[in-house]
């Protein structure tokens, strides 16, 4: 009999208790809320725990035209006939799974209202097109991600939607864990991908500086796969940290002078 091969878990590095409390959460029906910066590894998180429990996953982008019926469902049009398509919400919660709303805050309101009767112990999703009350298996959950550091008065996650949810907050991690996970995502020695990691530490320590955020794990990566392939730590750095995180030319220059010094 040949073996079968137990595909690998998205490579995650857990910084304390954040895999426990996911699992406990999905095991008790509570519904998960990721705040952290961009690129700081929620959504890598929701992968491996996801595979980790061998769940479905059904992962939606949120953005200012997302509205509650691309979530449910639509009637469409095909072969001549309407018939109603299940969205990813709903595919969720009937085939059992986690629907991840990446970026929740920038949906239009109408999806936290779909929302918020399976986010509490009714666990039932609402579809008025076809008449369903949907009731959530044990295996469904909810989990959402957002950046606080990015909400203003137009866009902020009300009160009444955020306490429905456990919550888990995400940073950068501490050297030594962004360095293991540059050199496990990229193939960078730990030498080199410390001294990108020093220089990230470096570039989100800075004040003054006409920089909405700091450069995130995964532009490290990127910077690390290309010196891993062979290209100059030079060009890589210009690439993937300084001409993503800033257009302004001083700000720019600023980059390439503190990378500098790093790497002097």
């Amino acid at each position: 009999m040949n073996a079968i091969s137990t595909p690998a878990l998205p490579f995650y590095e857990p910084v304390a208790d954040e895999c426990d409390l996911f699992q406990t959460a999905h095991a008790n029906g509570l519904p998960l809320l990721l705040k952290g910066p961009t690129g700081c590894g929620k959504t890598r998180f929701v992968e491996h725990m996801a595979a980790r429990l061998g769940l479905p996953l059904f992962t939606v982008a949120c953005h200012d035209d997302l509205s509650a019926a691309d979530l449910i469902g639509r009637y469409l049009l095909k072969g001549g006939e309407t018939v109603w398509v299940d969205g990813p919400l709903t595919r969720a919660v009937r085939q059992g799974g986690i629907c991840y709303l990446d970026e929740v805050v920038e949906a239009r309101k109408d999806v936290t209202v779909v929302l918020h009767p399976l986010t509490d112990d009714r666990r039932r999703l609402i579809i008025d097109r076809t008449g369903e009350e949907l009731v959530a298996p044990k295996d469904f959950m909810v989990v959402a991600s957002f950046n606080p550091g990015y909400q203003n008065i137009l866009k902020k996650l009300k009160p009444s939607t955020r306490q429905r949810f456990v919550s888990i907050g995400f940073d950068f991690p501490a050297p030594e864990v962004e360095t293991a996970v540059v050199v496990a995502e990229s193939g960078l020695d730990a030498a080199r991908a410390g001294a990108l990691v020093r220089l990230a530490g470096h570039i989100r320590a800075l004040s003054g500086m006409d920089l909405e955020e700091g450069v995130s794990t995964r532009l490290l990566i990127y910077a690390a796969t290309l010196v891993a392939r062979g290209m100059k730590v030079e060009r890589a750095i210009e690439a993937a940290i300084v001409e993503p995180l800033s257009d302004e030319p001083d700000v720019q220059q600023a980059l390439r002078d503190l990378a500098a010094s790093v790497y002097g």
